[in-house]
């Protein structure tokens, strides 16, 4: 039987799973990445750690599957989004580390931007805030601060893509720059209805177009692995190992949880939290603080967009309880310890760590914990519980202002929001996401479920493989959404 693989690039780790056409895992592989932090919010990957780590689980898993790898017909990539590198395209060496989605290092030629006028137009044309979350900003601020780096772009010697980009580069040997529609309409410079890069941008944001990567729809031959930089020759592999897919995180699992329709929406509970709505053919303006973006379109190559809310700290919280406050000892805890107490007894946490997203796009924002409580003593004996639970209710409030805002934009009546991610394993937050969305929650799929499979499931549509794989079949789309992964992005 035919095999697909999934490749899972997230913002703590990397993943590759192989599924049969009836979408069962068959073999998987899991790595973390490390988390730099030069300063106070900067955020940022070795992009060399983000290939080898990759390169590693996808040649760990083809070794669990022995001989079944040469059944192996095509893989798909789904990233993190936004995250930028640039590197140079003669020996495929990156310039700088990796600018990660949650970095806010880009305010400073945000703020400039924004002052100077120039947010209602990027809005209109890219349906994106001027925000340092995105991938504009970080370009301008290497340019700035790197000696020689605008000649080197101009001169067509450089080469700036997003994860999905960095990783076809060095899977195809360094043959493909490319990237998605759905990656692309996260770097602030990519036209929605034009569905091009925006020479208007490129020229108000000062940025070189020479070193920007070729875009493709979602499910579309982006090229062919080459088996000599996977460094591992006792493998079998097929002939040709074709990779028929891309697309960005959260637009993967809208994809995988069968969002194909306007009015369909998805929750995703990860590093962060980002609930995407579906609008149809058309790209919808939000006045409620949400951002228009790119929904990955159907091999038919016939565009589909979205509304997204998008919250910059959510399952990091859980971190932060771990780590920060040492309220618990392991992130599983949790839930237990939401549950053991009835209410957050006036306990309130805005968990702003990296300024706030949607629908206040904040950045200067910080976090903040605050206890309205009249009667100090009415939450005696509850210790960490309560913090427990004003953390796990964080993100609620904001997908109550998310969901208001994209019914009120989309004119689309509530249904059931679907929900993806690690933390949606937690039935809490699952319900909750619900609640606040307006409506039952429905689809949880944890780690390794339905999104995952839909981010394989594209393959068949450019290997000639026969597709069993049910509505997600249409793409190599959405590894990440059902695994859990949230930005960003």
């Amino acid at each position: 039987m035919a095999l697909l693989l999934a490749l899972d690039q997230g913002t703590t780790s990397s993943r590759t799973i192989a599924f049969d056409l009836d979408g069962r895992i068959v073999a998987q592989a899991q790595q973390e990445i490390t988390q730099h932090y030069p300063q106070p919010g900067w955020v940022e990957h070795d992009p060399e750690q983000l290939w080898a780590t990759q390169r590693d689980t996808l040649v760990a898993v083809l070794r669990q599957l022995g001989p079944r790898a040469r059944q192996v017909r095509a893989l798909g990539i789904t990233n993190q989004r936004e995250t930028t590198v640039v590197w140079e395209r003669a020996t495929g060496r990156p310039v700088h580390r990796a600018i990660v989605w949650q970095d806010r290092r880009a305010e400073e030629a945000c703020a400039r931007w924004r002052a100077a006028g120039l947010e209602p137009r990027a809005q209109a044309v890219t349906g994106l805030r001027l925000d340092a979350y995105f991938s504009a900003g970080k370009l301008a601020w290497l340019l700035d601060r790197m000696p020689g780096l605008r000649a080197r772009a101009e001169a067509g010697e450089l080469a700036f893509g997003t994860v999905d980009s960095w990783l076809l580069h060095r899977l195809t040997g360094g043959r493909v720059h490319a990237t998605d529609v759905s990656n692309a309409a996260r770097t602030l410079l990519w036209d929605l209805r034009a569905g091009a890069w925006s020479d208007e941008l490129l020229r108000a944001f000062d940025l070189p177009a020479a070193w920007l990567p070729t875009v493709h729809p979602s499910a579309h031959p982006f090229g062919e692995v080459d088996a000599a930089v996977l460094q591992a020759d006792d493998l079998d592999l097929p002939p040709a190992l074709p990779i028929g897919g891309v697309a960005g995180d959260q637009q993967a699992a809208l994809f995988g949880q069968a969002c194909f329709d306007a009015g369909l929406a998805k929750n995703t509970y990860g590093t962060g939290c980002f609930m995407l709505l579906h609008t149809g053919r058309h790209p919808v303006p939000s006045h409620h603080g949400l951002l228009t973006t790119a929904a990955a379109p159907w091999p038919s190559g016939q565009p589909a967009f979205a509304l997204e809310g998008s919250v910059f700290v959510g399952g990091a919280v859980v971190q932060w309880l771990r780590d920060g406050l040492q309220a618990i000892r392991a992130s599983a805890e949790v839930q237990a310890l939401a549950a053991s107490v009835p209410d957050s007894a006036g306990v309130t946490l805005v968990p702003a760590f990296t300024g706030l997203g949607a629908p206040h796009w904040q950045p200067h924002a910080r976090g903040v914990g605050v206890d309205r409580l009249s009667d100090p003593g009415a939450a005696a004996g509850h210790g960490s519980r309560r913090p427990g639970r004003g953390g796990r209710g964080a993100a609620g409030a904001a997908r109550r202002w998310w969901r208001g805002g994209q019914r009120r934009a989309a004119a689309v009546s509530g249904r059931p929001a679907r929900g993806t991610g690690g933390a949606a394993r937690g039935d809490r937050n699952h319900r909750a996401g619900g609640c606040v969305a307006g409506g039952p929650a429905s689809g949880c799929v944890p780690r390794g479920g339905r999104a995952a499979r839909a981010v394989a499931g594209a393959a068949p549509f450019r290997s000639g493989a026969p597709a069993r794989m049910g509505p997600g079949r249409a793409g190599p789309l959405a590894a990440r959404g059902a695994a859990g992964a949230g930005r960003r992005g």
